[in-house]
């Protein structure tokens, strides 16, 4: 073999591990977030217990929300931190967060035993949780964008969501097999405890790969780091680029967590469907979301962004409602799963082309905390909104189905976002937001 391919092997290495390594956090960041929504009701009757169903849910939901509020916090000021100080060392700090905020919540005793304490205490290990997922989701995509090989920043941001996705996979088959092993009261009562415990075991782990990360080449050539001060400006001063990513990333958001985080709960009990039937579903779609967002990423590194975000986002537009209203007409396995098929399809898609427009379309110099602030914004204000919102719509409106409105606002601000970030031109635009980011 020839001294050529085999560096080319080499560095095709090198990248994987990279690739692996960055996501490494995102695993835990979602491994965490999907088990808070799959055993909402246990959580709630363990922390916020109620004499309503719904009202323990809301309360529930309303947690994981409000910790989701910090985000937008953690992105300005642990984005200031990566812009300034670095990418390795960035990732390093958000993971030492999220593994306290885990921890806290996996160890922390019931109501029934502390009393108000008990939700008190989980509040805060959410608040943590959601401070480091501020920058996180920023941190890892700023950082595969800038080791991705040219032509191909899509596919590599894309692989950030695709790490997500395993970590959905893993939480639901130990939620299945959890299922099937033990009693269902008994896994409300303290079952529910053990996936979070198992993800405090792999902390130690994923640690150790974060610390194996090399900084950035483009950063390291950065002549010169702004200071915090200077972030906190720039980004200011940068604020409708912002609000336009957030308006781009809506849809990734509400879609991600109605499939992942709120699904099982609407199959259990809105649909009245079987748990190891809403796991199974859960399971595939997360399948699935892994594949469809390199492809997305992929296509759009083709094609051009704006083509992948305004076709997909129509089709969310228009499908969404009579998707569901299709669904909850005659619940069943069959049914659930084509319909999330659907969704999983729209998001992966969506979101392999939203990251690498986000990355894109930021000043270089504070991408970290622009990217890390408009997803944030996008995350907390509706993303991880969805759950409440829809258990909230189903409750005021009586309408199963009326989740899908809250879908078709995001597809409809995506739109938006999209026209007015690529006007004119496709390929035009698109080269001249490719130089601009470069």
């Amino acid at each position: 073999m020839s001294p050529a391919p085999i560096a080319h092997a080499s560095n095709a290495k090198s990248r994987i591990g990279a690739i692996l390594r960055a996501t490494s956090g995102n695993f835990l960041e979602q491994f965490d977030f999907f088990l808070f929504g799959f055993y909402a009701s246990a959580i709630g009757n363990a922390f916020f217990p109620s004499g309503s169903e719904t009202a323990s849910l809301l309360n529930t939901f309303g947690v994981f929300w409000l910790g989701a509020l910090m985000r937008p916090v953690g992105a300005i000021v642990l984005g200031a931190y990566i812009d300034q100080i670095g990418r390795r060392q960035g990732l390093i700090i958000t993971l030492s967060i999220m593994a306290i905020g885990t921890i806290i919540i996996a160890f922390c005793p019931g109501y029934a035993t502390i009393g108000i304490a008990a939700p008190a205490i989980v509040l805060f290990g959410r608040l943590l949780q959601g401070f480091s997922a501020g920058v996180e989701v920023g941190g890892v995509s700023v950082y595969l964008s800038e080791i991705a090989t040219p032509g191909n920043r899509g596919f590599y941001t894309s692989f950030q969501s695709s790490s997500q996705q395993v970590a959905i996979f893993v939480a639901a088959l130990i939620g299945y097999f959890l299922s099937e092993a033990l009693p269902a009261e008994m896994v409300a009562a303290w079952g529910w405890r053990i996936p979070f415990f198992l993800g405090c075991l792999i902390v130690p782990l994923i640690f150790f790969l974060r610390r194996t990360l090399d900084e950035t080449p483009e950063f390291l050539v950065m002549k010169n780091h702004p200071t915090a001060r200077e972030v906190f400006a720039s980004t200011l001063a940068n604020w409708r680029i912002v609000i336009l990513g957030m308006m781009i990333a809506m849809l990734t958001t509400t879609t991600f967590y109605f499939v992942t985080v709120y699904t099982p709960t609407f199959g259990r009990h809105v649909l009245q469907l079987s748990t190891q039937n809403t796991l199974l579903v859960t399971l595939l779609v997360a399948v699935t979301n892994f594949m469809w967002n390199p492809i997305g990423g992929a296509i759009s590194d083709r094609i051009g962004r704006k083509p992948v975000l305004l076709t997909i986002a129509g089709l969310a537009l228009v499908t969404a409602y009579p998707a569901l209203s299709w669904l909850v007409t005659d619940p069943s396995f069959g049914k659930m799963l084509i319909v999330e098929m659907m969704f999983s399809f729209y998001f992966g898609t969506y979101s392999g082309a939203m990251l690498g427009a986000l990355v894109e379309i930021v000043p270089k110099h504070i991408r970290t905390t622009c990217f890390s602030l408009a997803f944030a914004l996008a995350a907390a204000l509706f993303g991880t909104f969805t759950p409440l919102a829809s258990t909230w719509l189903i409750d005021r409106t009586d309408d199963k189905a009326s989740p899908g409105f809250w879908l078709m606002f995001a597809a409809l601000l995506g739109i938006i976002a999209a026209l007015t970030i690529y006007p004119g031109n496709t390929k035009r635009v698109a080269k001249a937001v490719a130089t601009r980011a470069a």
